[in-house]
């Protein structure tokens, strides 16, 4: 499936830009802040600004095309893998994984049983990356 199509199963018009910014979602597994899209798009188009970006990821995130990640405190980042998976924040290199998560039925059955709707789930780790932790013993 194109991007064009993508972003018309969730509902979305597609634009020159909206698709810039989905492609770049979908190809950058590295959960972007929007300084960093707006960086990497605004060669290609230069009409584009942060406001755009901005006012386009709301959008996606609105429509549950992106996720929004709020793992970093000072950076709201995206993600455009809306599957179920958790994160996982390297406090050394500040790089999120993607981290495999299984559905617990018995929690989220709990939820349904009490009258709660469940829309979205959040998984976030914080700690230090395989990479960063061999550094830090090769350094001991």
């Amino acid at each position: 499936m194109n991007v064009y199509e993508y972003l018309l199963n969730y509902q979305i018009k597609p634009s020159v830009q909206r698709i810039a910014i989905m492609d770049y979602l979908l190809k950058h597994k590295t959960h972007p802040c929007i300084d960093e899209i707006y960086m990497a798009l605004c060669k290609e188009i230069p009409t584009l600004s942060k406001t755009t970006v901005y006012n386009t990821l709301k959008l996606f995130v609105e429509h549950g095309a992106a996720r929004m990640l709020t793992i970093d405190e000072r950076n709201a980042c995206f993600d455009g893998d809306t599957s179920l998976h958790a994160h996982f924040l390297c406090r050394s290199c500040g790089k999120i994984y993607d981290i495999p998560l299984k559905r617990n039925a018995a929690e989220t059955n709990e939820l349904d049983n009490k009258g709660f709707v469940l829309e979205e789930i959040h998984h976030y780790y914080k700690g230090t990356c395989p990479e960063c932790a061999g550094k830090a013993g090769e350094k001991n």
